[in-house]
């Protein structure tokens, strides 16, 4: 994309090429020769006339030649030398007097620079020289607060004088949360990399680490949730659309992509020519929801939100997924398959009736062998309330003699069972069994019985056979539950 003439920001407003995007490509100069960070962007009326100035710390190419620079749209309107790298910048407002202009802080090494009317008006060396004695306190409150380690973002939110947290996310790796009256972290998090970003969104602190991911947490440290990144995250900011009450955190990757998310929710993807270093989102030039980004190679974007534009849950994943894009390999129509196909269609109706009706046959013999099983008791399990029972059997054994341990449990509540028979169903020409009938002792509910006894194997033709056992009630003939197994071939008898 060509960069726009440095005309008016609000008349080269240019519609996006993207079929569909919410936002308008209001600028785009790759050689605009902008190289700095979020943390030193600020918007603010600077000259109380509504117009909306860009404020940039610069670090300059390679580091060299740091530069304070105003924009207004896409033109510097005034640029003065730093004597070292800034390292962030915001405005405030220091009075009450109409107009209302803002004042803009600047950390540049180590000091603290104050603008007024963009002319150097106060200068804070650190450490600090004696302070005003009506701020002495709030500073004596201030440097009690001490981190373990060295603090690489921080994000306060509340008032000064009322309650307010301070989330320091540090170059150990984590993350400690102070409130007004404490001296020291009242909350850690501990994360797992480092902290590449820190954004607050509502009450939810968004946290984005070096191993692509961004994670919220609460203010107590609760771990919410974890989106994992496509690509790593160089930079992280907060959006906030008032009219709508929208706040969202945007992510610039390194694949060129800025990602908005509200929690773990995709709302946008925007693509850039370049990887974005930077971001910022506010009031330009008299458009309210602007969103300016500076890029690896130093360049500058700037888009203006569509005012009909409506982020949703899903957005930022326009077209069908990347799966559907896949070409399958379908082979090539043969005769056979061409015949088939005119079969189909002539006897359609048919070949529906056929189905459906061997449905229904399958429908009824599933049936049938249910209610076989049901009545003959061929179930491990039993089908009546009165004995509950459950049955498992375990053979052991090379052969010719196996060992044979049925387990049986009493499934009821409360009710032991007392009066059951075991009953052993073989063929006498393979199998002898010295105990083919056995009564049952008194079961406990809940309790594994373990019940054994010996088979030997008489044959030696290496054949086997099914050993049916039977659980019966003293003077009932019917089962009240049965189990067939399938006996091993004896190895010994095929190895002699």
């Amino acid at each position: 994309m060509a960069a726009a003439p440095p005309s008016d920001f609000n008349g080269g407003k240019v519609e996006s090429s993207e079929a569909g995007s919410k936002w308008l490509d209001a600028h785009y100069d790759p050689l605009a020769s902008i190289h700095t960070f979020s943390a030193c962007l600020a918007l603010a009326d600077l000259h109380g006339d509504g117009e909306y100035k860009l404020v940039v710390g610069d670090l300059g190419p390679g580091g060299q030649q740091p530069r304070l620079k105003v924009l207004k749209g896409p033109r510097v309107l005034t640029e003065s030398p730093l004597s070292e790298l800034p390292a962030a910048a915001v405005t405030f407002l220091k009075d009450h007097h109409e107009p209302r202009t803002p004042a803009l802080a600047l950390a540049s090494g180590p000091c603290v620079y104050v603008y007024k009317n963009l002319r150097p008006y106060f200068k804070f060396s650190l450490p600090p020289l004696p302070v005003n004695p009506l701020e002495e306190d709030l500073w004596d409150q201030a440097k009690e607060m001490k981190l373990p380690s060295v603090p690489a973002f921080l994000e306060v939110s509340g008032q000064f004088d009322v309650e307010f947290r301070l989330a320091a996310a540090c170059r150990n790796g984590n993350v400690y949360i102070l409130r007004r009256d404490s001296k020291c972290p009242k909350y850690c998090i501990e994360l797992s990399a480092q902290p590449v970003g820190l954004v607050r969104v509502h009450k939810v602190l968004v946290v984005g680490s070096n191993q692509d991911s961004l994670h919220g947490f609460t203010h107590k440290g609760k771990r919410l949730w974890t989106v994992q990144m496509p690509a790593a995250i160089l930079t992280m900011n907060l959006l906030e659309q008032h009219s709508r009450g929208l706040q969202a955190v945007m992510a610039g990757l390194a694949n060129g992509e800025v990602r908005i998310y509200q929690d773990k929710t995709l709302l946008n993807v925007i693509r850039t020519p370049d990887a974005v270093t930077s971001l910022c989102f506010g009031r330009f030039g008299r458009e309210d929801n602007t969103l300016i980004m500076t890029t690896r190679g130093g360049g500058l974007i700037i888009k203006i939100l569509k005012r009909t534009a409506v982020f949703v849950e899903g957005g930022g994943e326009l077209g069908p997924p990347p799966a559907q894009a896949t070409k399958l390999s379908v082979p090539r129509k043969t005769r056979l398959y061409v015949d088939q196909t005119l079969r189909e269609r002539e006897a359609g109706t048919a070949m529906h009736r056929t189905f459906q009706t061997d449905l229904y046959l399958l429908r009824l013999r599933a049936a049938r062998a249910y209610v076989q099983a049901l009545e003959s008791s061929l179930s491990p399990v039993s089908a009546t309330a009165r004995e509950p029972l459950k049955l498992h059997a375990v053979v052991q054994g090379l052969g010719p003699t196996f060992k044979l341990t049925l387990h049986l449990q009493n499934t009821s509540a409360a009710r032991p069972l007392l009066g059951l028979l075991v009953c052993f169903l073989h063929n006498e020409a393979l199998y002898a069994l010295p105990r083919a009938f056995f009564k049952v002792p008194l079961l406990v509910p809940g309790l594994s019985y373990p019940l054994e006894t010996f088979v030997e194997s008489l044959s030696d033709k290496g054949i086997s056979d099914v050993i049916k056992v039977l659980v019966l009630r003293e003077g009932q003939s019917a089962p009240l539950l049965s189990a067939h197994i399938n006996m091993p071939v004896s190895e010994g008898l095929a190895a002699a």
